[in-house]
């Protein structure tokens, strides 16, 4: 099948990621470029042409949650907060409410799961891991409240997979927690 006319490089690249995202999630890794063409509705040339790999489709999946990620913490900052921790908070209130969708989040989970098999992926994500520990360590927090902090949020965002996502009540409550733990340890400084 060839290039849909009217359809931008960037929507097939679009379509190809977005497929391969739903046939990995069902099929894992092992599913077949061919596959993942067929469902964006484009050649296997056309998949090839955008990446010219399995490997780097997968990575360029992987790169982009991370992305997704990083701009939904980005949306969550407070442009009126300049002080110390301003970063932790807007991570918290982004892995909140990512964990507040449920499907999604069990989705995006899922699909982490089976992209971090993939040594390449492991690598990425060893980057980004890191990326945001020295983001995080520039943040002005104490180490051990930004440390508690993180984990909690980044434990919450990851109760979905079991099924185990909390309440809107529950997650607002742990939010407000976390969110004062910053203040006071800011406060305490």
């Amino acid at each position: 099948m060839g290039r849909t006319a009217g359809r931008s490089p960037e929507d097939t690249r679009r379509l190809v990621l977005d497929a391969a995202a739903e046939v990995i999630r069902a099929h894992g890794v092992a599913a077949s470029l061919d596959v993942v063409a067929r469902r964006a509705g484009v050649s296997k040339g056309g998949l090839l042409y955008h990446f010219p790999s399995k490997d780097a489709l997968v990575v360029a999946l992987a790169d982009e949650m991370n992305e997704a990620f990083r701009a939904a913490v980005r949306a969550h900052l407070d442009p009126d907060d300049a002080g110390p921790g301003r970063l932790t908070r807007a991570f918290v209130r982004a892995s909140l409410a990512e964990a507040a969708e449920d499907h999604e989040a069990r989705e995006r989970i899922a699909l982490t799961a089976h992209l971090i098999t993939v040594p390449a992926v492991a690598r990425l994500a060893q980057e980004d891991t890191a990326w945001w520990e020295r983001e995080l360590a520039a943040d002005g927090l104490p180490v051990e409240v930004q440390a508690v902090v993180v984990a909690a949020a980044d434990g919450v965002s990851g109760a979905p997979l079991w099924g185990a996502t909390p309440d809107r009540e529950r997650l607002d409550l742990l939010r407000t927690r976390l969110l004062a733990m910053i203040d006071e340890a800011v406060a305490g400084a």
